[in-house]
Parts: C-alpha cells; sequence; structure tokens
C-alpha cells in the first residue's frame, strides 16, 4: 500500500515584520545598551543583536548610529506619557507611569538620565533633552511660587522610585501592587506639583 501524498500548495510568503514593534524593539534595545555602555563602545551590530534584527534593517529604520542615539536621547515621547494627566492626577499618574514602564516594556521613561556621564558629549545632549522635554515641560504645567524646582524635585523623587524599583530592586517595593505604590508615593510627588 502506498502512502497518499497531497500535493504542495503555493509556496507561503514570508512572515511580514511588524515595522512599528521591529522599530520599538530597536529603540529599546538602543536604550538598554545606552544605560549600560559608553556611547562610543555601542555599534549597530549591538544594537541590531539585542534587537534581534540585522544590522542592515537598523539602518532602514534610522538611517545611521547618530540618528538612532539622537532618537534615544530624546525624552519627547516619554516625557508626553509621563505628563498626560490632569494637574490634580499627575503625581499618582506619574508614579503609576514609571512603574508600568519598567514592567511592561522593561524601559524607564527616565532613568537614562542616571548614565549620562558615562557619555561624554552626548551626555550633554542627553541632559539637555531631559531638562527641555521633562523638567521644563512639567515646569511649565504648575502654577505657584518656584514651579522650577518644583519640578526638579518632583522628577527626583520619580528617578528615585524607578532606581529602587529597577535598579536596585527592592524585594518589598517590587512586591507590592502599582495601585499600592502609587496610592502611597504618588501624594508625596503631588505635593511638589499642587502645593
Amino acid at each position: 500500500m502506498s502512502a497518499v501524498s497531497t500535493p504542495p500548495g503555493p509556496p507561503s510568503a514570508p512572515a511580514r515584520r511588524d515595522a512599528e514593534a521591529t522599530k520599538a524593539a530597536i529603540l529599546k534595545a538602543a536604550r538598554h545598551l545606552l544605560a549600560r555602555h559608553a556611547h562610543a563602545d555601542i555599534t549597530l551590530k549591538d544594537v541590531a543583536d539585542r534587537a534581534g534584527v540585522s544590522a542592515p534593517l537598523v539602518l532602514k529604520y534610522f538611517g545611521n548610529k547618530e540618528s538612532l542615539f539622537a532618537r534615544v536621547m530624546s525624552f519627547d515621547t516619554d516625557a508626553a506619557a509621563l505628563l498626560a494627566a490632569p494637574l490634580d492626577d499627575l503625581g499618582r499618574h506619574m508614579v503609576r507611569h514609571v512603574l508600568e514602564s519598567q514592567r511592561d516594556r522593561g524601559a524607564d521613561p527616565l532613568l537614562r538620565i542616571v548614565f549620562a556621564p558615562l557619555h561624554g558629549d552626548h551626555g550633554d545632549v542627553l541632559r539637555a533633552n531631559f531638562r527641555a522635554h521633562v523638567v521644563d515641560s512639567l515646569a511649565a504645567r504648575l502654577t505657584g511660587p518656584d514651579p522650577d524646582l518644583r519640578a526638579e524635585l518632583a522628577v527626583a523623587q520619580l528617578i528615585g522610585l524607578g532606581v529602587m524599583y529597577g535598579i536596585a530592586r527592592g524585594p518589598r517595593l517590587r512586591d507590592a501592587t502599582i495601585t499600592d505604590i502609587a496610592d502611597r508615593y504618588g501624594p508625596a510627588v503631588q505635593t511638589q506639583l499642587t502645593p
């Protein structure tokens, strides 16, 4: 008895990459590397390997290393999401956003500023972008006395939280729910926003 074979079907089309997901993976990989290595030591191949793509694909989406890292060193998109809440609930929202970003995306919207000293002149760009996109944008929303100082204090609280959660990996902090942390820590941040 011979086996019945079915004729092969039409060749399947190669799986198409989701361009936005690929770009996000590349940016995430570049952020990860930038937080651990000096800018000058990171190659496009390093980024591609970490993102699971080819170096030519990185070039296709970002043009060159400088364009990619200019995007990574910008805080505009992260700042927009971080500040996307009414002022009277902004402290709680920012706490949730920092923790959810670390938990869900493995990336903190603010922590790459901590590694600015690793990057020489590029660190100056990172600091300038951070001030403009995060601190100054927050200060512009505040009313009352000393909005610039209050914005810096609020952001400092968020960076401290991000370090304890994501870098020091405080076990009790990581065991708590994000809602509980936002309920406890959000009001402390809010005191700088609406004194």
